[in-house]
């Protein structure tokens, strides 16, 4: 039987219709991690400059700059222990002031690190390669600026280890129903974890740093000009050797060392991937579970956990933007990786701004008049000033990201990542401070402000966590060029150069 160009014939002998040939899916090309088809070497080379190059002068005025600010923080909580925490602005009826809000807020910061690290590698989004190293530095910062405040908001702290399980003579034990007790299980081993997760996905870069370090030491040998320069870089090549060494842990790049590697960083994701849910969950029970209207209510676990995936995408982008640009990172971390973000910030942003409705709905038909009341205060009592800021940079900013021209002008990106946490923030304060001020009394009623010890003190933990930061940049590499690399078409054994090069495999 003779066929024609538009009919195809099917096993059975019938004749396939001609206008289903034409009806084909097309071909969406995907579009690529790693720009410029940058080779293996390339990656290496950009990502360990970072490292072994000299530290620019805007790191040392960074550095410079977050040490002092560290400071203030440091003579705040000397001042307080001293003192006493009245000294926080703490007042009836207000007891939970700026120490719970600024909490929340930084435990908020550090979930973007295990999502990105985790429930990304979960779901192979390979885009997350170039991102997940500074997101897990950030959420451990961000989580020891976090137990800052509850740690020195017991008082005296030198008994906040009463708050563990530990056996003693006088047989004095935590409350274990209360929920700051469960912040204090959360946060820990969120905390545990998270380090571990990203020691442990460092660990092959760090060998690769290891095996560098002699061939950067005699290039920074042969360009030192006086006898200090080559007695420094003596020295500091023999704290590179062993520091890279010690933490590289005998890394070898074998066979066996990535399997064990892969099965391990599995496990980890795995393990880490249910904390993403559950630790700021347990932290909206600190309110939730409180008889306090404003605080009452079902929403706040997954209103929570919205709100700390929001806030941390803010702050990943907030960081993540201007290194890219001082450090030439624009083939590595491209425009899908930010574009990947300002959606994900789109979609928490939404779920945020649901729960800001949700609230007052569910004020409405609970048909609860101290409920109704807490509400309506919210938005046209005494601070309503904070409650229009929030909105505005949690449910307006966000918007922006619908538009592509939005999201490929990185300046306008950076400002709305700010306005994210800016935004985050008064809605911790909002939450806290306005069902609190007015509770069931009027005559208990009171307008609570922030002391200057209260300031200063949340402002050093920006400098505590930029101190942090610009270390782990200068010793540490900031991208995971081992994953970034196994997620270029050359790691493919199957591809096929177009020139018939193979430089991308060295």
């Amino acid at each position: 039987m003779n066929t024609t160009k538009d009919s195809q014939y099917h096993p059975d002998g019938g004749a396939r219709p001609a206008v289903l040939e034409e009806v084909r899916p097309a071909n969406m090309p995907r579009r690529p991690i790693v720009e410029n088809q940058r080779t293996f070497t390339w990656i290496t080379q950009k990502v360990c400059g970072i490292v072994e190059g000299r530290a620019p002068l805007w790191w040392w005025v960074a550095f410079v700059i977050s040490s002092m600010v560290a400071s203030f923080t440091v003579m705040g909580l000397v001042y307080l222990t001293a003192t006493g925490v009245g000294v926080w602005g703490l007042s009836h009826p207000v007891f939970w002031g700026w120490a719970i809000i600024n909490f929340v807020f930084w435990i908020g910061i550090g979930h973007a690190g295990t999502l990105i690290s985790a429930i990304l590698c979960l779901l192979k989004q390979k885009w997350r390669t170039s991102i997940n190293r500074a997101a897990e530095a950030m959420t451990i910062f961000a989580v020891m600026c976090a137990g800052i405040f509850p740690l020195f908001h017991v008082g005296r702290v030198w008994f906040a280890w009463w708050l563990f399980p530990l056996p003693t003579s006088n047989a004095i034990w935590p409350n274990f129903r209360s929920p700051l007790e469960w912040d204090v299980f959360a946060v820990s081993t969120y905390g545990t974890v998270s380090a571990l997760f990203w020691y442990m996905g460092m660990i092959p870069d760090l060998a690769t740093l290891r095996d560098r370090v002699r061939s950067v030491y005699e290039k920074r040998l042969e360009q030192a000009k006086s006898g200090f320069q080559r007695t420094f870089e003596t020295a500091y090549y023999q704290f590179r050797k062993y520091f890279y060494g010690i933490l590289a842990m005998g890394w070898r790049g074998s066979n066996r060392h990535w399997s064990n590697y892969e099965m391990a960083y599995l496990l980890l994701a795995g393990l880490s991937t249910p904390l993403v849910l559950s630790v700021h969950t347990i932290v909206s029970f600190d309110f939730a579970v409180a008889n306090l209207p404003g605080w009452h209510t079902t929403i706040f676990p997954p209103y929570f956990v919205a709100g700390a995936i929001f806030s941390g995408f803010g702050m990943v982008l907030t960081l993540m933007l201007p290194l890219r640009s001082l450090f030439g990172l624009q083939d590595l971390i491209t425009q899908y990786h930010i574009d990947c973000m300002c959606k994900i910030c789109l979609a928490t942003g939404s779920m945020v701004g649901y729960a800001y409705a949700m609230e007052f709905f569910i004020a409405w038909y609970g048909a609860n008049p101290y409920e109704g009341f807490a509400f309506v205060n919210r938005a046209f009592g005494q601070y309503a000033w904070a409650y229009w800021i929030m909105i505005t940079c949690n449910v307006i900013s966000p918007q922006f990201f619908w538009f592509a021209a939005a999201r490929r002008n990185l300046i306008l990106v950076w400002i709305l990542s700010i306005f994210i946490n800016v935004g985050m923030w008064f809605e911790r304060f909002v939450i806290t401070v306005s069902s609190l001020a007015n509770d069931f009394l009027p005559a208990n009623w009171n307008y609570y402000s922030p002391t200057i010890i209260d300031i200063f003190t949340f402002a050093g933990t920006f400098g505590i966590f930029g101190f942090f930061f610009l270390l782990f940049i200068r010793f540490l590499p900031l991208l995971a060029f081992a994953e970034i690399k196994a997620v270029t078409p050359q790691a493919d054994p199957h591809h096929h150069p177009e020139n018939g090069n193979d430089d991308g495999h060295k």
